[in-house]
């Protein structure tokens, strides 16, 4: 405990300020070519670029860019398509609902009250086994009629033929042989008699369980962060999935994410916000997260009762409109509402909770066509508000579905939009509080590019107010950066990628599991904690030690053996490895912990003390440095 207390109270220590206190003059380096990076050395522009427009450095990965140019490294990661990344798509094989359909998923992974629903009407059904008992017993029976003579057969003559002879058995034959007559109650489902086969999938194999669907999603996550070489391609994916937040554990969510992942948010995430906006939209899993496939004009069902009374042949008098006893659905807010306060203009755009009710209005009837067989967009014209609108200004009365689509095309191309994407943009990858100067840019060139993501990030990273010393490690890795940044510093292999899922929620952020919209915050102060700091630091150690079940670290390989038994030595390695440079604060809070007995480990009868590298270096990786980025 004093050891974790003791490194993890220099995470409190205004880091950018240590590092500006330290001697970086500006570099010329020929890396840096095409890039305005004024107060950062070569290798510190190399490691501020891994990891803020990549998880983090592998061992290597800082060289490899260097020999290729950071301009080109960019150029590449802003078109991930020309990047080869057949690797990867190799490891995500083992995950099999992530190529699966919803109806599919539905299916192969059914809630447990469906399936239980499914194996009690199994029950009610004979097997195979036993309707081929039926049948069995059912030809018996005929044959033992056909012996009594009680059954007509196809060679004896009919009763109602004018030749028919009643046939006598002589006397000397014997009696019929009397067969065991069927048991009675066949067809019924014997309890103790189970056909294996029957046996529906879900209830015969445990991970065909719904959850299955979500911790595929979330082990898929951390190995594409790991190991996928479209570095930024990962990040902008979870920066979208935030931004368009849906909670698996709302109800049928969970069976939707898979297709809202894969088709929605990945295909989208660095193209024209106004397509990336409009397929979120149509979503069954923003559709069903927000309840806009509740929301109906909430005089729908009237004006429908009424269009039925009146279709009566001419001269006959409508029929009477019947009483509404049912509840009525009616207009649902919640998507209209999240659409502009969290999706695009922000809620200082000046728009009114009446704005908010003329949204929700043009969205009536954007629904969800059978929710739990085929969960795809259905638009619904019976149940759409028909009557024209007014959102922000403008009116809105286009017909149709195509009200909400203009809804969406002038919240896309709003000014409040641009900027407030802008500025999220710019608190992800420069700093919690971006300079206006270079959010204005962003904004401009939003509008300009049709609102352009990968423009928009190309403004930004050619900026010299993302090269800046300010920017440089101010901010501070969410759990999910943590765990994927130090697996890939450690270039530890990853077999099973549960556990890392499991410890990214323990530190505060589990994946998938976030129920406001708002989507988790990327701001220092929700994630420093002492709480929460303590578990960034046990999580090092255990990683580095080899602690975690699925992962392998090879920490000797990094930090090299011609440095064994000095510990001063090794220590200076493991900084120069995992933080590339360290402000003084945090080299003698680290040197301080060479004497600890965890550190430094020696048997009563041997005085040779061994250093433990896992320790050591899982200390290492607790130092601020790191745990910002």
């Amino acid at each position: 405990m004093l050891l974790a207390i003791s490194c993890i109270l220099t995470l409190l220590v205004d880091v950018p300020a240590l590092a500006a206190a330290t001697n970086n003059k500006k570099s010329q380096d020929p890396v840096l070519k095409g890039l305005p990076v004024t107060d950062l050395t070569a290798d510190e522009a190399i490691q501020h670029a891994l990891n803020r427009l990549a998880y983090g450095p592998r061992p290597g990965d800082v060289e490899r860019v260097r020999q290729m140019g950071l301009a080109k490294w960019i150029e590449q990661q802003l078109n991930p398509k020309t990047i080869d990344d057949r690797a990867l798509e190799a490891r995500l094989t083992v995950y099999p609902t992530l190529t699966m359909s919803t109806p599919q998923l539905l299916a192969e992974y059914p809630n447990p009250k469906q399936a239980a629903k499914q194996a009690e009407q199994l029950k009610q059904q004979p097997t195979q086994m036993q309707v081929a008992q039926q049948q069995a017993d059912a030809a018996v029976s005929a044959m033992a009629r056909d012996m009594d003579g009680s059954n007509p057969t196809a060679n004896e003559p009919a009763e109602n033929d004018s030749a028919a002879t009643t046939a006598t058995a002589p006397a000397d034959m014997p009696s019929p042989m009397k067969l065991n007559p069927p048991t009675p109650g066949a067809g019924r489902r014997d309890p103790l008699a189970t056909d294996p086969n029957a046996v529906p999938r879900a209830i015969s194999d445990d991970s065909k369980r719904p959850a299955r669907v979500v911790e595929e999603l979330a082990m898929a996550k951390i190995t594409r962060a790991v190991y996928s070489e479209r570095q930024l391609q990962q990040v902008m994916d979870d920066f979208w999935l935030n931004h368009f937040n849906v909670y698996a554990g709302k109800g049928e969510a969970k069976w939707f994410l898979t297709s809202y992942e894969r088709d929605v948010i990945q295909p989208n995430s660095l193209g024209k916000f106004k397509d990336l906006l409009t397929a979120t939209a149509k979503s069954p899993a923003m559709l069903f997260y927000l309840d806009n496939f509740l929301s109906v004009d909430p005089n729908a069902q009237q004006r429908l009762a009424m269009q039925r009374a009146m279709r009566r042949p001419y001269g006959y008098p409508p029929r009477p409109v019947p009483a509404q006893n049912k509840p009525q659905r009616g207009l649902n807010e919640n998507y209209g509402r999240e659409l502009m306060e969290l999706h695009t203009v922000g809620v200082d755009a000046g728009y009114t909770q009446k704005d908010v009710t003329e949204v929700a209005r043009c969205f009536t009837g954007w629904s969800i066509e059978k929710p739990r067989e085929l969960a795809q967009f259905k638009f619904n014209d019976k149940v759409h508000d028909p009557y024209p609108k007014v959102v922000m200004g403008k009116r809105i009365n286009a017909g149709g579905m195509k009200d909400g689509e203009q809804v969406l095309d002038l919240l896309a191309k709003h000014p409040s939009t641009a900027k407030f994407i802008s500025t999220k943009l710019a608190r992800r990858f420069v700093s919690d509080n971006p300079p206006p100067a270079l959010v204005d840019r962003m904004a401009k060139t939003f509008q300009k590019s049709g609102g352009d993501i990968r423009e928009v990030l190309r403004t930004m990273i050619y900026s010299p107010e993302f090269w800046s010393r300010d920017a440089y490690r101010a901010k501070v890795k969410t759990p999910y950066e943590l765990v994927v940044s130090s697996v890939r510093a450690l270039g530890t292999d990853v077999d099973t990628p549960m556990p890392l899922v499991q410890w990214v929620g323990r530190i505060g952020q589990p994946l998938y599991q976030c129920q406001p919209p708002t989507g988790y915050s990327d701001k220092a102060e929700t994630w420093v904690n002492s709480g929460a700091l303590l578990n960034r630091l046990n999580f090092s150690l255990a990683l580095a030690g080899n602690k975690v079940r699925g992962s392998r670290s090879d920490v000797a390989a990094l930090l090299g053996s011609e440095n064994d038994g000095d510990a001063r030595k090794t220590l200076d390695r493991a900084v120069q490895v995992f933080l590339g440079q360290a402000a003084p604060g945090t080299v003698d809070t680290l040197q301080k912990q060479l004497e600890n007995p965890q550190v430094l480990q020696a048997k009563l009868d041997d005085p040779v003390k061994q250093l433990d590298l896992g320790v050591l270096t899982g200390l290492v990786l607790g130092a601020p440095e790191f745990q910002r980025r």
